[in-house]
């Protein structure tokens, strides 16, 4: 996609420390940024953070009519929806999942171009690290939960891209981020600046487009990594 071409981004799980990220980057970089969050409560910080629109709306619970009014005009879908330790004790379901997929199917329904999950390291069959594997046993659950919307996110037809980050940090943005293809093993932490920026180059980036990429931040294994030249959008 033309990085000129993305008038409006709709960043799902705004409310939390990768999608705060997102809005910040995103402010000056795209016309229309539109936050969705499910606590009204947080409408105005979103707007500080840089959103121009906050839809308020639960994904496991849509209003009268679905989610079409969250997606409607808008280019590109930056999902950065993440469960907690008390949504595991629920037992379910989790806005990774069923939420997100909710999402992803208004947003082939109304044509949005492309549609961007953090997901998480270790999910899916691919050989894992250490570290990946202690995700599986600590969040086995909500794992399993992303595994099947990026499964879902893969047979949509849209164009797509999935990060599956280390541990992630509220440290600053470094831009020296190693990404590598499911099954490289990666493991340590990674920013959620970091993150964010990846997740708002993907549409933009030609090598992003269809892919999943494991990401830690450097210098960890990073033999182990692939050269991606990452773009942003720009007004």
């Amino acid at each position: 996609m033309d990085p000129t071409a993305i008038d409006t981004v709709l960043v799902a799980g705004a409310s939390g420390g990768t999608g705060r990220e997102i809005l910040r980057l995103a402010d000056s970089r795209v016309p229309t940024v539109r936050a969705l969050s499910r606590d009204d409560r947080k409408r105005q910080s979103l707007l500080e953070a840089g959103a121009d629109e906050v839809v308020i709306d639960d994904l496991l619970d849509p209003r009268a009519g679905g989610l079409a009014a969250v997606v409607e005009g808008v280019d590109a879908v930056l999902s950065a929806v993440g469960s907690g330790f008390a949504d595991i004790r629920s037992g379910g379901p989790f806005v990774d999942g069923q939420g997100v997929q909710a999402l992803l199917d208004a947003a082939a329904d109304a044509g949005v171009r492309a549609f961007v999950m953090e997901s998480a390291i270790g999910v899916g069959e691919d050989p894992a690290s250490p570290l990946a594997s202690l995700f599986d046993t600590v969040i086995g659950p909500v794992q399993r939960a992303k595994g099947e919307t990026e499964a879902a996110l893969r047979a949509s037809g849209l164009e797509h891209t999935v990060f599956r980050p280390g541990v992630l940090t509220g440290g600053p943005r470094t831009d020296t981020v190693t990404v590598a293809d499911p099954g490289a093993k990666l493991w340590g932490t990674v920013s959620r600046a970091d993150v964010a920026r990846l997740m708002l180059a993907a549409p933009v980036t030609p090598a992003a487009t269809d892919r999943t990429f494991e990401v830690v931040g450097k210098p960890t294994l990073r033999d182990r990594g692939e050269a991606v030249d990452w773009e942003l959008p720009g007004r």
